[in-house]
């Protein structure tokens, strides 16, 4: 599945909010890039939907097609349409990593999981885009547990904390799914609203 590998905190400066978490670049220079970066950009309607669509997107990075999938499969659940599209985001496999502590970011979760130092109960997986299911158990794979990230990720375990939906073992790293999540539990700075008002507009 292709994705964006540009630069993220070009993205961050556009929309206006720190898309990697501790982002010292954009924190500097919280404004939008380019010349005419820090002149006033009239607030629109559509320009607001677009923005937390886009916000959305890069968060979880995800590409459009990807996204519209996700969106068409929240509409169909029964509930809230942006409640369930943040649920189907957040049980992404390379989101449940960074969100379990095991990756400072997304980005460096999406690698672990691609490069297959993860198990689902028991079996290999290495697509990012894997959905966990409730009681999912997520583990290391034996021959990961040395490998440098996996040692970075127990010795700065805990300084992130860990969603209320996921119990980690600090000392095996492994992750039980207690319950997917729901949107009281999601701590993303996005109006999902304006999301579902975008698409229905189509």
């Amino acid at each position: 599945m292709a994705r964006y590998t540009g630069p993220i905190t070009k993205k961050s400066r556009r929309l206006k909010v720190d898309l990697v978490g501790g982002d010292k670049s954009f924190e500097q220079r919280p404004f939008p890039p380019g010349q005419h970066g820090r002149g006033r950009i009239q607030e629109k309607e559509y320009l607001n939907q677009l923005q937390e669509k886009q916000k959305a997107r890069f968060t979880y990075g995800v590409m459009e097609k990807q996204f519209v999938r996700y969106y068409k499969e929240a509409a169909r659940r029964p509930g809230k349409t942006g409640a369930n599209l943040l649920t189907i985001l957040e049980s992404r496999l390379d989101n449940v990593i960074y969100r379990a502590g095991l990756a400072r970011t997304r980005r460096a979760a999406r690698q672990l999981v691609t490069h297959g130092h993860f198990e689902v109960n028991g079996v290999r997986v290495d697509v990012p885009s894997y959905r966990v299911e409730q009681y999912d158990i997520i583990t290391v794979r034996e021959k990961s547990r040395e490998a440098f990230p996996i040692q970075l990720a127990r010795e700065t375990f805990g300084e992130r904390p860990v969603p209320a939906w996921l119990h980690v073992s600090e000392g095996t790293l492994q992750v039980l799914v207690h319950q997917l999540p729901t949107r009281e539990q999601i701590d993303v700075p996005l109006s999902e609203q304006l999301i579902v008002e975008l698409y229905s507009k189509n």
